[in-house]
């Protein structure tokens, strides 16, 4: 193959694969959508007991065919793209690893199968307002920062705090700061499992109060987001 022939190649690559706005760009797109959709079911059916021996064989061939489709679809990125390293540790260019590499990791630990599910997040490639969502990320990334370290200032004070306040009627939940953790965690976020809880009642004052705090947070960070998306939308 001479070498405008390769370029050339290389060129058509590139629209199909990193051009979606593109007919054959959109028409790839859908194929790929497909298979994604596929590679997930079989892999969620392939988590049930007691399947038949021709289930098992035919979800076992669904996973080799798309995984080897998706393979090549990756390679054939890093090559056509206008520069490998760049797309390679780009934010889809690792999605698109980790919806591969973990099929070539011959190990069965639960940590393995868990990533064999991340391929799901190529589905996100297709949503074009999600490029909303990144703008907004980058627009907004300075006070987000700033929100995520106080997060992370409550966090420890939550922890240090509810030990103090719990830790000898309840050393077996709260024996720690680090094991008062979790329950920093969950009152933090307003989850609230209740699997570990305060008893006294000066720890149920601090608990109030760390979760009126926590609502703050929480309402932060949706404001930081939702002001750069209205930004982002009234800009496009």
């Amino acid at each position: 193959m001479t070498a405008s022939r390769l370029e050339r190649t290389r060129l058509a690559l590139r629209r199909l694969l990193h051009e979606p706005e593109s007919r054959p760009g959109r028409i790839f797109d859908s194929v790929l959508q497909v298979l994604i959709l596929l590679s997930l079911t079989a892999l969620t059916i392939a988590s049930l007991q007691g399947l038949a021996g021709w289930a098992v064989q035919l979800l076992f061939v669904i996973e080799v065919v798309t995984m080897g489709i998706f393979t090549v679809e990756y390679l054939l990125r890093v090559a056509s793209a206008p520069s490998a390293h760049r797309y390679i540790l780009s934010f889809w260019g690792v999605v698109d690893f980790l919806a591969v590499f973990p099929y070539y990791i011959f190990n069965e630990s639960q940590w393995v199968r868990a990533l064999r599910f991340l391929r799901i997040f190529r589905l996100l490639r297709f949503n074009r307002s999600l490029g909303r969502f990144a703008a907004a990320f980058r627009a907004s990334k300075h006070e987000l920062i700033v929100f995520g370290t106080t997060a992370v200032i409550m966090l420890f004070i939550a922890a240090a705090g509810i030990y103090q306040f719990e830790h000898e009627a309840q050393p077996e939940a709260f024996g720690s700061i680090p094991e008062s953790l979790w329950w920093a965690i969950v009152t933090l976020t307003t989850v609230g499992y209740g699997d570990v809880y305060p008893i006294t009642p000066m720890g149920r004052i601090f608990t109030g109060f760390i979760m009126i705090i926590g609502l703050g947070v929480v309402a932060g960070f949706t404001g930081v987001i939702a002001s750069a998306l209205s930004r982002i939308r009234d800009d496009q």
